[in-house]
C-alpha cells in the first residue's frame, strides 16, 4: 500500500515537472475565479480564469486546457453547453462543474454525459484540490 502511494506521487510529480497542467475556471462570480486561480497556482498549475462564458469558449478553442472548471449557470450558455463543446473540440479534457443550483437530476444527468464530478457550492477549496490531483495522479498513471 505505501509503495503504492509512494509511487503515485512521484508520478505526479514527474508529471508535474514535465509540463504544467493547464485549468480553466469559468465562473460568473469573480472571487470564486480569484480565489481558485490564486490557491491553484500556487500548486504549481498554468489557471486562466474568466467571468465570460463566450471568451471561455473561445479559450477553449484555442488552448489544449487539461481541466476545465465551470459553474452551471451562467449568462449566455451553462456549464452543460460549455462541456459539451470541450468534449467535442477535445475530448480528453476532463470537466467539472460546480453550482449552487445543484439537484440530484442534473448531477445524475452530468455524470452520465461524462463530466468528471459535480460540486456543489459553497464548497472548500480542499475539494478542488483534491479532485484535481486525482485526475493528474489518473492521468500520469496511464
Amino acid at each position: 500500500m505505501t509503495t503504492e502511494i509512494s509511487c503515485r506521487s512521484k508520478n505526479f510529480n514527474k508529471k508535474m515537472m514535465s509540463e504544467k497542467i493547464k485549468i480553466l475556471i469559468l465562473d460568473d462570480e469573480e472571487i470564486v475565479v480569484t480565489r481558485l486561480k490564486a490557491v491553484l497556482e500556487k500548486e504549481g498549475y498554468f489557471v486562466e480564469a474568466l467571468t465570460d462564458s463566450i471568451k471561455a469558449k473561445e479559450r477553449v478553442g484555442e488552448v489544449n486546457f487539461d481541466i476545465v472548471i465551470t459553474d452551471l449557470k451562467m449568462a449566455n450558455f451553462d456549464g452543460m453547453q460549455l462541456f459539451r463543446y470541450v468534449k467535442q473540440k477535445k475530448p480528453e479534457t476532463d470537466v467539472i462543474l460546480i453550482s449552487g443550483f445543484t439537484t440530484v437530476e442534473v448531477v445524475k444527468e452530468a455524470l452520465q454525459e461524462g463530466v468528471r464530478d459535480v460540486i456543489a457550492k459553497p464548497f472548500k477549496i480542499s475539494e478542488i484540490k483534491d479532485l484535481i490531483n486525482n485526475i493528474v495522479v489518473n492521468r500520469s498513471d496511464n
